[in-house]
Formats: C-alpha cells, sequence, structure tokens
C-alpha cells in the first residue's frame, strides 16, 4: 500500500510510535524514526529503517531531520508527529517554563517540522501529514490544563495546514487516540489502590469491551498516509474504541 513512500516518525521508536512504525514497514513504507532514544536492535537492524537522534525540545531539530530526511532518504512523502510528552499539574502548580517545555515538544516542533519537510513534499508531487492529537484536544482530565491545550492546538493546526496546503497536493489529518496500552499507562494502572477494580472501571467506558493498542492508532495512520484516504483532509479521527460517544450513568 505504500510501497516507495518515504516517512518520518517522531518518536516512532516506542509506545504508539513503536506501533506506527510497525504498522508503516508492514505496508513497504520505508520509515526515518527520529527521536532522543536510541533504537532497539530489531529497529536497528531493518533494512527500511533509518534513525536520526533529535530533541524535539530543540528548535535546531526541524532543520536537522529534514536534512537527514533529503540526504539519506531523497526527500519525504508522509509526516507523523507523534513524539509528546504529558505531566499532570494544577495551573497553581504549573510554572511558565512547565508551560512553555509542553508547548515546545507537542505543539511548536509538530508545527516546524511541518515548515521544514513541507518544501520536500511539494518536489514530490504531494504527500500527507499525520499529527497525533488526544481525545484531550477534545475533552479534559484533571490537572491535564497544559496537554490539553498543546492536543487542541495540534487539532487546529491540523485544520489551518489542511486548508493552506490542499494546493500543493498535501493533506494534513489528526488522529486522537484514546487509552493506548503501554509501559506508561500499566504503570499508572498498577498505582492505583486496585489496580484490578480500575482496569475493570477503565473497559466498562470503553464499548468496544477493550482498550486500545499502539497498532490500532499505527493502522489509521496507514490509512491516512495512502490513496485510499485521497479525500480526506482537515480531519480530527478519534481512534478510541468508542469512549467518547458513550455517556456515562451516574450509577
Amino acid at each position: 500500500m505504500l510501497k516507495g513512500k518515504n516517512v518520518v516518525v517522531t518518536g516512532g521508536g516506542r509506545g504508539i510510535g513503536r506501533g506506527i512504525t510497525e504498522q508503516l514497514l508492514e505496508a513497504g513504507a520505508s520509515v526515518l524514526i527520529a527521536q532522543r532514544q536510541a533504537l532497539d536492535a530489531d529497529l536497528q537492524n531493518h533494512p527500511q529503517v533509518c534513525f536520526v537522534e533529535a530533541d524535539l525540545a530543540s528548535m535546531e531539530s526541524p532543520s536537522l531531520i529534514a536534512q537527514f530526511a533529503q540526504e539519506q532518504l531523497g526527500g519525504i512523502d508522509v509526516l507523523v508527529n507523534n513524539a509528546g510528552f504529558m505531566f499532570e499539574k494544577s495551573i497553581d502548580d504549573m510554572t511558565e517554563q512547565d508551560w512553555d517545555r509542553m508547548m515546545a515538544v507537542n505543539l511548536r516542533a509538530p508545527a516546524f517540522l511541518c515548515k521544514a519537510l513541507v518544501p520536500q513534499m511539494r518536489q514530490r508531487g504531494g504527500g500527507s501529514i499525520i499529527n497525533i492529537g488526544s481525545i484531550e484536544g477534545l475533552g479534559a482530565n484533571p490537572e491535564h490544563a497544559a496537554y490539553c491545550a498543546s492536543k487542541a492546538g495540534i487539532h487546529g493546526l491540523t485544520r489551518a495546514l489542511a486548508v493552506d496546503l490542499g494546493r500543493d497536493g498535501i493533506r494534513c489529518n489528526a488522529i486522537a487516540p484514546g487509552w493506548i496500552n503501554s509501559e506508561l499507562s500499566d504503570a499508572y494502572l498498577a498505582a492505583q489502590t486496585d489496580p484490578r477494580a480500575a482496569r475493570q472501571a477503565l473497559l466498562r467506558l470503553h464499548p468496544v469491551g477493550r482498550t486500545g493498542l499502539p497498532t490500532d492508532v499505527g493502522g489509521t495512520v496507514v490509512f491516512l498516509a495512502s490513496e485510499s484516504s485521497a479525500f480526506i483532509t482537515g480531519q480530527v479521527l478519534v481512534v478510541d474504541g468508542g469512549r467518547t460517544a458513550k455517556l456515562p450513568l451516574p450509577f
């Protein structure tokens, strides 16, 4: 489905990003992973994977990644802005430094990666930008003010770029994942007073009866990167097992 396509995935070596990378590789794409951490042996040795070490909080990262993509791949067709982070702090406890780092990684880096890589897409006749947002860009959990703001910003950026870049044959969409299984989410559940009860309560929030897998997001990325979605742009696609569609009952 994506044979001959070159893709940049930020944070593509772990968590949701790993699921995205695996699905892209299965679809035939070549993938450049940009992140701070080294890749594990499986990805390091994969013939369709390149790696560039990059701290997305740094303003130099977009140009570094773009230069590496041009040199190693000859340009890109698809950008997946996946890398991000989260902290829990009330508005009372949050500092300006906390806010600035959240916005630097979760919003500024995706915006300026688009700026750095769009010229390569134009040279190749078009492309697809896929931003990983969150259902917390649509709603909120307690003490997530900065994270929610950053993800709502990603959704707005997605719509704006879809309008601006459509004439160049470049589509831009976002994915808003819900609860996706990861080491971090497993640790969060394990830290609860009754982890088993917490997991059961979590499952009840999902009409499909399970929480998400990184490959659930990865499969959606492949769809949005492919010609199967050629008439889709400016959309935020929720991938949450029906969680946000379900109205909670008070009992």
